[in-house]
C-alpha cells in the first residue's frame, strides 16, 4: 500500500470527521500483576496486583478508538444508575465524547468486565451484567437523539448483545442513517443477523459469522461461501469477516479481497473488533474507498493485539505503521517533531507501556553509542532519543562541530532497530523535551552521578527511574576525531 495516498497519514485539511456510535457501553477494569505462586487454599494461581486501570469498553471503546484516530466521536446508549454508571459518565467526559445522549434506566445494571493479567497474559475475566432489552421508552429516547443529531460523516452500531441494540432500534437506526446518506458500519452479535439488513459494512469475526450462517468457517471455501451468503441475504454493500491470524476477507459486488495479517506478537485480542470498526469508519469518513479502508483497519488491528486490554491505536501509531510497510519502518518515519512525540508518548503511556528516554549529540555513531542504545531499549517498551540539533551541538562542542548535519545524524539513529523514535531539540539541555515526554526511565551514558543528570528530578517526581550506563572505554567521537586529524 502506498501510505502517502492514505488520508490518515496526512493532516486534515479542514475539520475532523464526525462519527456517531450507537451500542452497549460498559466499564472495563484491568488488574495487572505477576504470578509466582499457587494459593494454599485451592489449586489456583495467586496474582500479585501492582496496577489497576479502568476505561470505557464495548461501544465506549469504539468511541475511544475513533477519538485516538483523530475523529470527533459521540455515543448514544443506555446504562444503569449505579456506581459503575457514574464511572462510565466520568470517562466519557474525560475523553471528550460527553454523556449527553447516554440515558439511565434505574433498575438496570451497568455492565462491568474485570480482566486479570499476569506476565502479559489474561488469567481470568469477571463479568457483572444484565442482557435484558432496554425499554421501549429508552428506544424512543435513543431514536430521538439520532433524529436531533447534527452533521455526521459516519454511523457505527456496536452490538455487544447487552440489550441496547434491540431489533426495532437497530432497524430504525440503519434506516435513519441511510436516509441521511451516512455509511453504516455494524459490529454484530448473535445468531440472527437480520436486524443489520441494509448496513453499508458488516464486520463479524470468524465465530460470529459461523454462528450466523450455521456452519464452521474452516477453510477458504467455507469462508467465501459465508461472506457471499451474508452479503446477499442481508443486502449489505460489503461484508468484512475478520479471521484473526489469517487476516480478513472483504466481500463486495466486485468479488472477494483477502487481506493477510502483518506478523507481530499477540498479547491480547480484547477490543480488536472495536479497533477494526473504528478504523474502517474513520478511514471511509475521510474519503478512503472501502477496500483501502479495510487494509488500514487490518493494520490497526495488528497494532491493537500487541497491547494489553481494550487499548486504542492512535493516528500517529497507525501512520507510522503504514509508512513502515511489510519490510520495516524507514528511518524517516521514526523522526518526529516535538508535538508528534508528545502525542506518541501520551498514547504509549495510556496503554501502559514504559517510556525510556536518552539524549546526546551522536556526531559520529560508534559502538559505545549502540551499546548505550541497546541497553536503554531493554529498560522499557519505547525508546525515544533526544538529538541535539546543529546549533545546540555547536554551542556545546565548538564551531567545528557537528561533523554531520542534524538530518544525517537523525537518520543514522533512526536506522537502528533499538531506537523507536528520534526527536531534535535546539536548547542547550533536553529539559523541556523531558518535561513534554515524561519518560518512565531516563538513561544517560557515562560516569554521571544520577542526581546530576538533567531532568532527573522531573522523572523521579513522577515515580520514574534514572539509570546510568557506563561508557565503553576508548570509544568516543572526540577520540575518533583526534585519530583522524
Amino acid at each position: 500500500m502506498d501510505a502517502t495516498r492514505n488520508p490518515l497519514v496526512l493532516n486534515w485539511t479542514g475539520r475532523a470527521p464526525r462519527i456517531l456510535v450507537l451500542g452497549d457501553v460498559m466499564l472495563d477494569r484491568a488488574l495487572i500483576g505477576s504470578c509466582e505462586r499457587i494459593s494454599p487454599e485451592a489449586p489456583v494461581q495467586v496474582v500479585d496486583v501492582r496496577e489497576s486501570r479502568r476505561q470505557l469498553g464495548g461501544a465506549g471503546n469504539v468511541v475511544r478508538n475513533c477519538l485516538a484516530l483523530g475523529a470527533e466521536a459521540s455515543l448514544v446508549s443506555v446504562i444503569g444508575a449505579d456506581a459503575a454508571a457514574a464511572e462510565v459518565r466520568a470517562l466519557l467526559t474525560d475523553c471528550g465524547a460527553g454523556d449527553q445522549a447516554v440515558f439511565a434506566e434505574a433498575d438496570r445494571q451497568t455492565t462491568e468486565k474485570t480482566r486479570v493479567f499476569a506476565a502479559h497474559q489474561q488469567v481470568v475475566r469477571l463479568d457483572t451484567e444484565v442482557r435484558t432489552a432496554i425499554t421501549r421508552e429508552s428506544e424512543d429516547r435513543l431514536l430521538d437523539c439520532l433524529q436531533a443529531a447534527g452533521p455526521l460523516d459516519a454511523f457505527i452500531i456496536s452490538d455487544y448483545a447487552k440489550g441496547v441494540v434491540t431489533e426495532r432500534l437497530c432497524r430504525a437506526a440503519i434506516a435513519w442513517a441511510r436516509n441521511r446518506g451516512l455509511p453504516v458500519f455494524c459490529d454484530p452479535k448473535g445468531r440472527d443477523f437480520t436486524k443489520y439488513s441494509g448496513a453499508s459494512v458488516l464486520t463479524p469475526n470468524r465465530r460470529e459469522a459461523a454462528d450466523a450462517v450455521g456452519y464452521p468457517l474452516s477453510d477458504a471455501a467455507s469462508i467465501e461461501r459465508a461472506g457471499r451468503q451474508l452479503r446477499e441475504t442481508l443486502k449489505l454493500d460489503h461484508c468484512l469477516i475478520t479471521l484473526g491470524e489469517d487476516g480478513m476477507a472483504l466481500f463486495s459486488a466486485e468479488g472477494v479481497h483477502r487481506l493477510p495479517s502483518r506478523a507481530r506478537e499477540v498479547f491480547d485480542i480484547t477490543g480488536a473488533g472495536d479497533t477494526v470498526v473504528a478504523a474502517l469508519a474513520v478511514a471511509c469518513a475521510v474519503g478512503t474507498d472501502v477496500r483501502r479502508a479495510c487494509e488500514i483497519a487490518n493494520i490497526a488491528a495488528g497494532l491493537k493485539v500487541a497491547k494489553l486490554g481494550a487499548a486504542t491505536v492512535s493516528r500517529d501509531e497507525l501512520a507510522a505503521e503504514l509508512a513502515r510497510g511489510p519490510h520495516g519502518m524507514p528511518p524517516s518515519a521514526k523522526i518526529k517533531t516535538r508535538d508528534e512525540i508528545g502525542r506518541i508518548a501520551a498514547a504509549a503511556r495510556a496503554d501502559g507501556r514504559k517510556l525510556v528516554f536518552t539524549n546526546g549529540c551522536f556526531d559520529i555513531l560508534h559502538r559505545g553509542h549502540t551499546e548505550l542504545l541497546q541497553a536503554a531499549a531493554g529498560m522499557g517498551d519505547v525508546l525515544i532519543v533526544g538529538l541535539n540539533a546543529d546549533r545546540s551541538v555547536t554551542g556545546l562542542k565548538g564551531p567545528d562541530r557537528p561533523l554531520q548535519s542534524e538530518d544525517d545524524r537523525a537518520h543514522l539513529l533512526a536506522a537502528l532497530a533499538a531506537v523507536d523514535y528520534v526527536v531534535l531539540f535546539d536548547e542547550e539541555t533536553p529539559l523541556e523535551l523531558i518535561a513534554a515526554i515524561a519518560p518512565d526511565v531516563l538513561v544517560k551514558g557515562g560516569d554521571y552521578a544520577p542526581d546530576a543528570i538533567v531532568g532527573a528530578d522531573l522523572v523521579r517526581a513522577r515515580g520514574g527511574q534514572v539509570r546510568v550506563v557506563p561508557l565503553l572505554a576508548g570509544r568516543s567521537t572526540s577520540a575518533i576525531v583526534r585519530r583522524l586529524t
